[in-house]
């Protein structure tokens, strides 16, 4: 049986070859060719390795290349930090044995994290290792909308936003950027546990039902995101454009809190208030619901 880590491995490195062209590496193309990026032997030849043996890397066969092979096949591929910090991840994964029964604990929300939630006057999230939400405020219930109406797998940021019949995501303009980055955590919750049951689900389920998540998925993009910016596109004041950010909370590995920003005194800031305002008539004479959690 393939190791799953190796697996991973060698499906990553042919994603990093096809994005290469000889040019980009100073080879000559040459005639016709079968592929669009790099030939393995091309590969092979400028990280200093064996054709067979980097095809056995890419098969996922059970190889355990040194460091100097990493070090060699990064320089090789022009993987950046992120990439190369996946790339030594995964082969070094693949070194060990499948552990019988991983730790595979429920994701817990602490219960001071659930009282900050309820006085943050901005939106803030607590997203699960693969991107389930798992809490949330007032203000992220005005931005995002009410989570209520959701099965508990459903509450997904990926799964909500491949999904046109519930969500609006897809006509904000920088909505190719923020799938790219939610897909690269996805990628990255990945290299930490392939055959994790809930990852598996969502990958597969979005495989079968999205060719566009299909040729997202297939980069094998890697990205840690601890901060960005994403626009909302909110029907009462237009679009909102927001600074985010992401805190680690307790656990291992921990959930993550993503907390929405404006620039004081900005446009945006006075379209976040407004949605407050709005937020407040329309629960007045009632109780603030508590951040809720699944």
């Amino acid at each position: 049986m393939t190791h799953p880590y190796a697996r991973e491995l060698g499906d990553f490195l042919r994603a990093r070859r096809d994005r290469l062209h000889p040019r980009d590496v100073g080879l000559e193309p040459g005639g016709r060719r079968k592929v669009t990026g790099l030939r393995r032997e091309e590969l092979a030849l400028l990280a200093g390795l064996s054709t067979d043996y980097y095809q056995r890397m890419e098969q996922g066969r059970e190889v355990r290349p040194s460091d100097d092979v990493l070090d060699a096949l990064a320089g090789a591929l022009g993987l950046d930090e992120a990439e190369r910090r996946h790339l030594f991840g995964l082969a070094r994964a693949a070194r060990r044995p499948v552990p019988a029964r991983p730790d595979r604990g429920p994701e817990r929300v602490p219960d001071s994290t659930r009282r900050l939630l309820r006085v943050m006057d901005t939106p803030a999230v607590v997203l699960g290792r693969h991107l389930d939400l798992l809490a949330w405020n007032p203000m992220a219930e005005v931005l995002l909308g009410s989570p209520d109406g959701y099965p508990p797998d459903r509450l997904n940021m990926l799964l909500l936003l491949f999904d046109d019949t519930q969500t609006g995501e897809r006509s904000c303009p920088d909505w190719e950027r923020q799938a790219l980055e939610y897909i690269g955590m996805m990628r990255a919750a990945v290299a930490t546990d392939p055959t994790h049951p809930r990852a598996t689900s969502i990958i597969g389920e979005l495989s079968i039902r999205s060719a566009e998540f299909r040729r997202l998925w297939a980069r094998h993009d890697v990205r840690v995101s601890v901060s960005g910016t994403k626009t909302f596109r909110v029907p009462e004041v237009g679009d909102v454009v927001l600074d985010w950010d992401t805190y680690p909370l307790p656990g291992r590995p921990g959930p993550v809190m993503l907390v929405f920003t404006a620039e004081p005194g900005s446009a945006d800031a006075d379209r976040l208030h407004l949605l407050a305002s709005l937020r407040a008539s329309r629960s007045h004479g009632k109780a603030a619901p508590p951040a809720a959690s699944h």
